[in-house]
């Protein structure tokens, strides 16, 4: 009966308390021989030395710069794809660039851009959304960021297409092939839980700097979701719905394009709006490969700390989300076969007005390639400078008003906990660090856990960047225990409330949409350029998917065995910490997991604002030839320390799902 109300049995308190009996007994071991041997054999590297490692890489990198115009497989291969991207986003790009000296008016000025965003919001959409269309790319340009914004949004577009014409077809194939989908899942696991800086190193050894990369890395980014949700949509068709049509004489061809996809439609429309989000996140972040556009902006202000500058372009990363993600959303809510199409009056109208809408949006795109009024977006830039001084003021006025609470909190937290932990992790013997991680490992994880654990410190030992890896661990472990101390207390509020949850997920949504860049930027503004400063930024992109998972597993408790505790005299404290925490520990379990692969992920984007360690190491790589080396393996490091702890974190979430499981 208890097992049934959701307790654990016996036989599992037991095995909880003998691991977490283990786990303190290791950590005493730790303690004990950290005072013994503390900063002995701790690897610890300088800045400007390099490892047998790292110097092989850069022998390498100078090896394929020399052959790269003369061996044949980047003659006839890696070159002719990147010639391929490159012209695909030089050809977006001309279409919509501002008139230059040797082109005195592009193909499509910025009324025409306007006129065709805005039109396309509506043929997909509604008219609310054609109107937010048309506000956001109008915005772009007082801003004074027209150019930079297009340059994004052109970038965005060839990832997106380049991503959809590979994602969807390998999608439909996983939807129809069970062989095919364990095929792919393998690829598509390590594309998404790989940390998303870390392939643009390698990458630039192929492709070079430039937008071809830029592309590429946004394809591996933006994919994924592409391939799963048309997998997931094509197998949530109904099979009795599938039968029919084969038994009415339908081909395999036909039963997919006349039944299959139509009735999958709205479920794909939005794995196209999962991929153009992730899409632009990423085409943001490969600003450090010298992608174009406002992504750079905001990289070259937080390299100067102009956070005017960097506020003003991030605020236009997030109108341009906003704007594609409620088109996308429209375009997936129309696309219901008892949508809003007969619901409206003007329905019969709807036709004739999209023909009038797009003879008028031909006209504007005449207009903007005729005259250079509508081809140069007028004005001086007033509100975007106006932006960037409002900023600045609220930033001296942020710093003057809470410098004391928060200079405070950032002290306190880095004296009280990330240096007493960064200390124990990088002063103790990389063996006593080591045994710490696989015992640990395995004792939450399983044997399976526990020997990736093994496998990931052998090859961190390996890359020479071990005392780097431990401080980021720290910050890491510190981010994570903060977004978990977050979620319980917002995810249990949501789950326990419907009010709540309206109120909130909204937010979460939202900050959801944001690239990571955008995040940088208030908090750089409060705690200056300070691991601290990566660490809220970590806190606060990461929370939102722990929250959702918390929340989630609250309200997935029960009514009734809440109803029966209340019943028997339980105050709301008691029914929380007794209740529903316990029966939603799988849920917290993932949340764990979520958690760091979200904060790792911001690892290196802390890098350009003071965080340090891994994070700068790559970003260094990239701005200095003789650092290529070290920055690559700083980017192998961060994937070995995701794929370490998704798979203790991951195991341990099944293990929490599975009663009575060792």
């Amino acid at each position: 009966m208890a097992v049934a109300a959701g307790v654990a049995a016996p036989g599992a308190d037991t095995r909880r308390v003998r691991r977490r009996f283990v786990v303190a007994a290791v950590l005493v071991v730790w303690l004990v021989l950290f005072a013994a041997l503390r900063g002995r054999q701790t690897l610890a590297l300088a800045a400007a030395d390099l490892t047998e490692l790292h110097r092989w890489f850069n022998s390498v990198n100078d090896a394929i710069g020399a052959n790269r115009n003369s061996n044949p497989l980047f003659l006839y291969f890696f070159n002719e794809i990147r010639l391929v991207i490159d012209h695909l986003v030089s050809f977006i790009q001309s279409l919509i660039s501002q008139p230059t000296g040797d082109r005195p008016v592009p193909v499509v000025g910025w009324l025409g851009v306007v006129a065709l965003a805005g039109y396309v919001a509506w043929a997909f959409g509604n008219a609310r959304v054609a109107l937010l269309a048309i506000a956001g790319f109008v915005f772009f340009g007082l801003q004074g960021l027209w150019q930079q914004s297009m340059d994004t949004l052109a970038l965005t577009l060839a990832a997106v297409l380049v991503s959809l014409l590979i994602g969807i077809p390998l999608g439909i194939g996983a939807g129809l092939s069970d062989r095919v989908n364990r095929a792919i899942t393998p690829f598509l696991d390590f594309m998404q839980t790989m940390p998303t800086f870390v392939y643009l190193a390698p990458l630039t050894l192929f492709f070079l700097i430039g937008p071809a990369s830029a592309t590429i890395a946004t394809l591996i980014y933006a994919a994924p979701p592409a391939v799963r949700i048309t997998a997931h949509a094509i197998r949530s068709v109904p099979a009795a719905t599938v039968e029919a049509a084969e038994s009415m004489g339908s081909t395999r061809r036909q039963t997919l394009t006349k039944v299959l996809l139509p009735l999958s439609k709205r479920t794909v429309v939005m794995g196209v709006n999962q991929t153009i989000m992730a899409a632009l996140s990423m085409v943001t972040i490969a600003a450090l490969i010298d992608a174009p556009g406002l992504g750079k902006t905001v990289v070259k202000a937080l390299q100067t700390l102009d956070v005017g500058v960097a506020f003003n372009a991030g605020l236009a990363i997030v109108v341009m989300a906003i704007v594609l993600d409620r088109v996308t959303t429209a375009a997936g809510e129309r696309a219901e076969p008892t949508g809003r199409r007969g619901a409206s009056r003007f329905a019969g109208w709807r036709r004739p007005l999209l023909v009038a809408g797009a003879a008028a949006a031909a006209v504007c795109v005449w207009l903007s390639h005729t005259y250079v009024w509508a081809a140069e977006f007028p004005g001086d830039a007033g509100l975007g400078s106006g932006i960037a001084r409002t900023a600045d003021s609220v930033t001296q006025w942020s710093q003057n008003t809470f410098g004391g609470l928060t200079n405070g909190t950032r002290d306190v937290t880095t004296t009280m906990l990330l240096n007493p932990f960064e200390t124990l992790l990088t002063d103790s013997p990389w063996w006593l660090v080591a045994f710490v991680l696989v015992t640990v490992g395995a004792v939450f994880g399983g044997w399976r856990a526990g020997a990736t654990a093994a496998g990931c410190v052998v090859l961190l030992v390996g890359t020479g960047v071990w005392s780097d890896s431990m401080t980021t661990l720290a910050s890491t472990a510190v981010a994570t225990l903060m977004v978990l101390l977050l979620g319980v207390v917002v995810g249990v509020w949501m789950g326990r409330s419907r009010l709540a949850d309206r109120l909130i997920r909204p937010s979460l949504d939202a900050g959801q949409t944001m690239p990571s860049f955008v995040y940088l930027v208030p908090f750089l503004a409060l705690f200056g350029a300070t691991r601290f400063t990566a660490i809220i930024a970590a806190v606060v992109f990461a929370a939102p998917v722990t929250i959702k998972i918390i929340a989630d597993g609250v309200r997935a408790v029960p009514a009734t065995t809440v109803e029966a505790a209340t019943a028997a005299g339980s105050s709301v404290r008691q029914t929380i910490t007794k209740v529903q925490l316990p029966m939603s520990r799988s849920a917290l379990t993932l949340a764990v997991n979520q958690g760091l692969i979200y904060v790792l992920s911001m690892v290196v984007v802390g890098g350009l604002v003071g965080a340090g360690a891994l994070g700068y190491d790559v970003v260094a790589g990239f701005s200095q030839g003789e650092l290529y080396g070290k920055g690559l393996a700083a980017g192998l490091a961060i994937v070995l320390l995701g794929v370490m702890f998704d798979r203790i974190t991951g195991a341990a979430a099944r293990r929490s799902a599975t009663p009575g499981a060792r």
